[in-house]
This record gives structure tokens, C-alpha cells and sequence, in this order.
């Protein structure tokens, strides 16, 4: 408000925009996946609880020791262990995910396990 008698000073809105950054720089902020999706195959050398992931896959993901995978509304929880001879996009488990209701060669949800990342 101003003071008897003084007009009241404009502000200029460009200078107020001028502090809001455009869209494209906010687009280049986007933070990394916390999931991804993955081709599950059957590994009989994969030993009971442990999945063979990329270790490529581990750059992108926040995976720790443990990750899980899910696939229609099962979750289970399995020990990492890096393997660079598997193909990126890929992860192997053992063939008694079958017993989890997860067959050979889904598609899975791979995450952090809960309480990491």
C-alpha cells in the first residue's frame, strides 16, 4: 500500500518469472529409477535365494545387497550376485522361483530391496 498522495509502484512480472526456471531445465533434473523391468530366466547354477544381475544394471538401480522382484503382486526378496556375463536387461534366478508362481522368462519388476536405497 502506499502513503497518502503516492501512486503505487507496478511490479514488472518478467522480473518475478525471471526466478523460475524453464521447463526444459526441470526436465534434465529427473533422478534416477528406483525400479526397472527385467527378462527373469532360469539359471540351474544360480544357487536357492540369489539372483545374477548385470553389473551394469547395478549403476542405474540403487541395489544393494539384496533386490526384489515382483510379478503380479509377488514379491520376494533376493541375495545380488554381479555377474558380467549376463546380457543387460536381464536377470538370472534359480528354477525354484517356479514354486513363488514366477515362471522362466517373465518379465519382473526389479528393485531395491525394502529398507535399502
Amino acid at each position: 500500500m502506499s502513503s497518502e498522495g503516492e501512486p503505487e509502484k507496478k511490479r514488472d512480472i518478467r522480473a518475478l518469472l525471471s526466478v523460475v526456471p524453464p521447463a526444459e531445465a526441470l526436465r534434465r533434473q529427473k533422478s534416477p529409477p528406483r525400479e526397472r523391468r527385467v527378462r527373469l530366466k532360469y539359471n540351474p547354477a544360480v544357487k536357492p535365494g540369489n539372483l545374477h544381475i548385470n553389473p551394469g544394471l547395478l549403476k542405474e538401480l540403487p541395489i544393494g545387497e539384496y533386490a526384489e522382484i515382483s510379478v503380479h503382486g509377488r514379491r520376494i526378496r533376493l541375495k545380488v550376485v554381479v555377474d558380467e556375463g549376463i546380457p543387460p536387461g536381464e536377470v538370472w534366478g534359480p528354477p525354484d522361483l517356479k514354486s513363488h508362481g514366477i515362471a522362466d522368462n517373465s518379465i519382473v519388476t526389479l528393485r531395491p530391496a525394502v529398507g535399502q536405497g
